[in-house]
């Protein structure tokens, strides 16, 4: 008897669906599902913490159990600092009156300082979000993440699009080249208005940053404007971080940028 033959429909097809030709499809879906599971939530605002996946806890380095380098042990405090920030900024978000909850705070949903600002947002008993990406040696997942808010992505700037789309403020913790890729292409997106939003953009850890890079050297060149050194804001403080990033969500942002 012969064999009844199964004919599948495009959107059933796996192989296809994995292949070159539907690559676009695979790309719009990294848009579409995330919008659709967005507004079914309710979110529409976010706070974004970039930062290594790399820093311990001071906990882990306490333990003795710790096998991260030196340098990145003398790190901790950035961890403590992200999560408290973190913890700050959701208590503010869930006592607004008008619209308790809003500002989520939002990270790359890995270990490190991910962990540490989705920790210290879930300890306030606020909602967040972890935006993964699929690498071939690295598990980017931490448990503070809200299991209806973990998205993993494959494609690194339909990510970022949505880190950007959705964001209020951002904070830039001690990272590697992810944090800088994200750091310098929100920068370029204001830099040239193709983000109209003025958001806040915390550099945050100055001894960190002043080693990294010197942006006044472009300035100084000619390569960037003056003026473009406003577009963030530095400081090791996690009280100046809040009072920097709430005051501007409350009131807009300042007419001047920040005296560096």
């Amino acid at each position: 008897m012969e064999t009844e033959k199964k004919i599948r429909k495009a959107y059933e097809n796996s192989d296809f669906l994995k292949s070159r030709e539907a690559r676009s499809l695979r790309i719009l879906s990294e848009f579409v599902e995330p919008q659709s599971r967005f507004e079914k939530l309710g979110l529409r605002d976010t706070i974004v913490m970039f930062g290594s996946a790399r820093v311990p806890s001071e906990e882990e380095v306490q333990s003795g159990q710790c096998d991260k380098s030196e340098g990145l042990k003398g790190m901790s405090h950035y961890y403590e600092a992200a999560r408290q920030l973190s913890h700050r900024l959701s208590e503010w978000s869930m006592g607004l009156e008008d619209d308790p909850g809003r500002y989520v705070i939002c990270t790359g949903g890995g270990p490190g300082i991910m962990e540490a600002a989705n920790r210290g947002a879930r300890e306030a008993g606020a909602r967040t979000v972890g935006l993964t990406i699929s690498l071939p040696k690295e598990e980017f997942e931490n448990p503070y993440v809200n299991e209806e808010m973990a998205f993993e992505f494959h494609y690194f700037f339909m990510r970022k699009f949505w880190f950007t789309y959705l964001a209020k403020a951002v904070i830039a913790m001690p990272g590697g080249f992810g944090t800088l890729d994200e750091l310098f292409e929100l920068l370029t997106l204001v830099q040239t208005n193709k983000m109209k939003k003025r958001i806040p953009i915390v550099l945050f850890g100055g001894e960190f940053w002043d080693e990294i890079f010197n942006l006044d050297v472009m300035a100084r060149y000619g390569t960037i404007n003056k003026e473009d050194l406003n577009l963030f804001y530095r400081t090791d403080s996690v009280d100046a971080a809040y009072d920097y990033i709430t005051d501007h969500l409350l009131h807009g942002p300042p007419e001047t940028g920040p005296v560096l």
